[in-house]
């Protein structure tokens, strides 16, 4: 892989776990995380994870139209790496006869990748304009945030 692409793909994968690791301070919807969940329902969980965010960061207006492009941005992502069907069944197609099928498999890796390289110049924006709106004192708060975090889900 190309450094460039990896730097953005690892950049992608920091803003999610960031993100992520900032929502899950907030409950649980009763669809699990959201995997099933209506767009209407996506959006009301989105809606409060950028309401809780900006609370804990202390945000202004601006500051919190830019985390809700960010929140939206990085949904119209996962939506693109997900794909049309439901993941597990595609997967789940790929052992399904007597030989796994090589060239589904590459296939579809080729579609997450591709979905990753177009959404991800938008999603860098998008987490560049939010990050660089904020004051010191709360970029700090997000730092030391991903410091506590960096162990993965609180493990060792």
């Amino acid at each position: 892989m190309k450094p460039w692409m990896k730097r953005t793909f690892f950049g992608l994968v920091g803003a999610t776990i960031a993100l992520g690791g900032l929502a899950a301070c907030g409950h649980r919807m009763g669809h699990g995380w959201g995997g099933d969940a209506t767009p209407e329902q996506a959006a009301e969980w989105r809606g409060k994870m950028v309401d809780r965010m900006a609370s804990k960061l202390e945000l202004n207006a601006d500051q919190k139209a830019k985390l809700t492009v960010l929140a939206d941005r990085m949904h119209a992502q996962r939506m693109a790496m997900r794909g049309e069907g439901d993941p597990r069944s595609q997967v789940k197609s790929l052992v399904a006869g007597d030989k796994f099928d090589r060239a589904k498999a590459q296939a579809l890796v080729q579609q997450k990748t591709e979905a990753v390289r177009a959404g991800s110049p938008e999603i860098i924006a998008a987490l560049g304009d939010f990050y660089d709106s904020l004051n010191a004192e709360q970029q700090q708060k997000v730092r030391d945030f991903m410091e506590r975090r960096r162990h993965g889900w609180g493990r060792g």
